[in-house]
C-alpha cells in the first residue's frame, strides 16, 4: 500500500471533484495520504472527470487509476 485516497479535505466537505467537473492541469482532485502526509494531487490534462475508480478512504497502490477522464 502507497496511501489512502481522500476526494475532500475533511469529511464535511465536498470533494474535490465529481463525476461531470471539468478540470485542468493544475486542479486539485483529490489528496492522497502517504507516511501521515497529505498531498493534493492535480489532475495533470484537461478534461471532464467521467468515473471516480475508487472509494473516499481506500488504501492505494503505484500506478493505480483514480479517475477516468474525458480530455478535451
Amino acid at each position: 500500500m502507497v496511501g489512502t485516497f481522500y476526494r475532500s479535505p475533511s469529511p464535511e466537505a465536498k470533494p474535490f471533484a465529481d463525476v461531470g467537473t471539468a478540470v485542468t492541469e493544475s486542479s486539485v482532485v483529490c489528496i492522497l495520504e502517504a507516511m501521515k502526509i497529505m498531498n493534493e494531487i492535480q489532475a495533470e490534462a484537461r478534461g471532464t472527470i467521467v468515473e471516480v475508480l475508487v472509494e473516499d478512504g481506500d488504501p492505494i497502490e503505484y500506478g493505480q487509476k483514480l479517475f477516468k477522464l474525458k480530455t478535451r
